[in-house]
């Protein structure tokens, strides 16, 4: 089988244990109000231009490991998968755990949970990457992330060195931007990473990079990812993927932008998956492609400092 050759890291892949003893399930039935999350061609919306039956993987670790094996991906950011386990970090952490050399674990924590703070610092202890906002099915997400409770969950977050990962989300995301500058601000080393690219309207001018995310921009400690979620929403708008992700590195800078595979959401192989990511990448120089697809998120999630492999 041939492998791809460009060195991958994978910002944000969704692991799921077949073990549902050990590990049960406890889906979130979403809110009407909320809308989907998802687009066409993913888990949960099948059809659009995956066809009426996509491939939809959940991978364990054990199978991720293998695939990341065969595709040259050095490492992944195990990111807690909030539609099956909610805040029960219980698999993440444990997945990750067994591959220590190449997975780093990012659990999903409610930020006004007053069991957070003390769950945080014990998963610190066992080498998670970084915490998720979630807000599906959350009302009032600017309050939700700016209470005295989140800040303090914030804090804590910067006091022991974690990413900070936000959900985007498909409804209202534009209450959250002023918090999320003003935690960028207020936390200068903090990092903070923005899944989908915040789920930008692709249809507008610049495809929805653009004056929207000034403040992102403005701030060297945000970083977006760019996932085959992104890709989907965008082919089905008609648009080239590598137009997208051209903007989006002229906005932000290839040091602040990541690839994701989206692995356990979206739909398709990981094989497809990452054949994606390579593909969007098109428009890029080489130096860029190579921070897009590995240096970014490797350094961000992993502490990857570029000396070795």
């Amino acid at each position: 089988m041939t492998q791809t050759p460009h060195r991958l890291y994978d910002s944000h892949a969704h692991l799921v244990s077949d073990d549902l003893v050990r590990y049960p399930r406890n889906p979130i039935t979403l809110d009407p109000a909320e809308g989907t999350p998802f687009g066409p061609g993913t888990v949960g919306k099948p059809g659009g231009m995956h066809g009426p039956d996509p491939v939809n993987e959940k991978p364990t670790a054990e199978q991720m490991r293998a695939w990341m094996a065969q595709e040259n991906v050095l490492g992944i950011a195990a990111v807690q998968k909030g539609m099956i386990y909610r805040t029960d970090n219980s698999y993440i952490v444990d997945a990750a755990e067994l591959f220590p050399d190449c997975m780093r674990a990012v659990i999903i924590v409610d930020p006004q949970a007053p069991e957070t703070p003390a769950m945080v610092r014990d998963l610190a202890r066992r080498g998670i990457a970084g915490i998720r906002f979630f807000g599906v099915n959350v009302k009032d997400k600017g309050s939700w992330l700016s209470s005295p409770a989140a800040l303090a969950v914030w804090a804590l977050a910067a006091e022991l060195g974690l990413v900070v990962d936000i959900e985007a989300p498909s409804v209202g995301g534009e209450v959250l931007i002023p918090v999320v500058e003003a935690m960028a601000d207020r936390f200068p080393e903090l990092s903070i990473v923005l899944d989908h690219i915040f789920l930008p309207d692709v249809a507008a001018p610049g495809f929805g990079i653009g004056a929207g995310f000034d403040g992102f921009a403005a701030r060297a400690n945000i970083s977006v990812k760019f996932t085959s979620l992104n890709m989907d929403v965008i082919r089905e708008k008609g648009i080239a993927p590598e137009a997208v992700l051209r903007r989006a590195v002229d906005f932000f800078g290839a040091d602040r932008v990541m690839w994701g595979s989206d692995i356990g959401t979206s739909s398709g192989t990981y094989r497809e998956l990452v054949r994606r990511g390579i593909d969007s990448t098109a428009l890029l120089a080489d130096g860029e492609r190579g921070k897009v697809l590995h240096d970014t998120g490797r350094r961000i999630f992993a502490g990857w400092d570029g000396t070795r492999d």
